[in-house]
């Protein structure tokens, strides 16, 4: 956190704020969803809205046009809305962002723009920010099978294109097919981008998911944003249980598990902080476990069959490189094929 003021908690962050004089210093442009999605729009809204709250700057967030439709240049009109705005740092959120903000950040070279969840666009004005969510899908996966449960779920967002989605659930398999071998058992899983394309919840989606739990599924990871809310309404009128994903969505449901976590709100605090305080650098930024970055949340753990001590053992090895965990084959192959050793995935289209 920023030495310039005393942290403060997001929560008790009001999301609009009016400037005297019409301008923002710091800007934030969401992906598609709503920004209070508690999941990945809000989670990077918080770390935007804690810095610039902390050190006396003024804040905007900007939503473009068109919500789950929108275009390139719905993105680009909202970053260039934020630059004329005032803004001296613009965080983007999600994979979809970057042809726009590759255009915006060209046109507004003294403006630095974070990129979350993105990648290195060659220009001295752009930090893209990625982070290791195999490792956190791995944890989950882990995490589930060693409480007991042997018929899992994925329901990822993004159709299938999204990197980060990607290696959530490709994590996650491997998790729980390493966690099976330990107790020399085998699980099941179904894994299914369906329905998950816009991240947003849905009537249809809800009702996969419901008959899911129906047929003997125990637990689904949630792994796209504001789908969320059809998933955990699909568990809890099953009595099916639901892992999180981002932040930890305990507070949202009661059918929450565990959550797989990245720093999504740190990581933005700490790109606005080299923004503001002349340590920027353009480029590559990628966040993990040894960054602590990624994880399970501890602070309300509820699962019986691992312990905090256990999740705590296998994260150092993790960071010590003693477990593999692969990411690359998630990105060439969307439905992560095996072959598994103690595991059976059943893709769902």
């Amino acid at each position: 956190m920023s030495a310039l003021a005393e942290a403060v908690n997001p929560a008790d962050i009001e999301d609009t704020v009016t400037s005297a004089d019409g301008t923002y210093a710091v800007a934030f442009v969401t992906d598609v969803g709503q920004l209070k999605d508690k999941s990945f729009n809000e989670g990077t809204w918080n770390g935007a809205k804690q810095y610039a709250a902390e050190n006396g700057l003024t804040y905007k967030y900007y939503q473009p046009a068109n919500g789950d439709q929108a275009t390139d240049d719905d993105r680009y009109d909202a970053m260039k809305a934020a630059a004329e705005a005032g803004a001296k740092a613009i965080v983007c959120a999600g994979f979809m962002q970057g042809t726009a903000l590759e255009k915006a950040a060209k046109e507004f070279t003294d403006v630095k723009f974070i990129f979350i969840d993105g990648w290195p666009l060659g220009l001295d004005n752009v930090i893209g920010v990625a982070f290791q969510e195999e490792q956190c899908g791995y944890l989950a996966g882990y995490a589930a099978v060693m409480d007991g449960y042997e018929k899992l779920g994925f329901s990822g967002g993004g159709g299938g294109t999204n990197p980060a989605c990607m290696r959530y659930g490709y994590g996650f398999i491997q998790g729980a097919n390493d966690a099976a071998a330990k107790l020399g058992k085998n699980v099941e899983i179904k894994f299914t981008w369906a329905y998950g394309a816009s991240f947003s919840p849905s009537a249809e989606l809800q009702t996969l998911i419901s008959g899911w739990y129906e047929t003997g599924t125990e637990v689904v990871f949630s792994c796209g944003g504001s789908i969320f809310s059809s998933i955990t309404a699909a568990a809890s009128a099953n009595d099916g249980a639901v892992i999180g994903v981002d932040v930890d969505q305990s507070y949202e449901s009661k059918t929450v598990i565990t959550s797989a976590l990245k720093g999504i709100t740190e990581g933005t605090y700490q790109m606005l902080v080299k923004a503001f305080d002349g340590t920027w650098e353009g480029g590559a930024v990628t966040l993990g476990a040894a960054q602590n970055a990624v994880g399970l949340p501890v602070d309300t753990w509820s699962l019986e069959g691992f312990s905090v001590e256990d999740y705590e053992a296998l994260k150092a090895a993790i960071i010590a490189g003693e477990v593999s965990i692969d990411a690359e084959a998630a990105e060439n192959d969307p439905n992560a094929k095996g072959p598994w050793s103690n595991v059976t995935v059943d893709y769902v289209q």
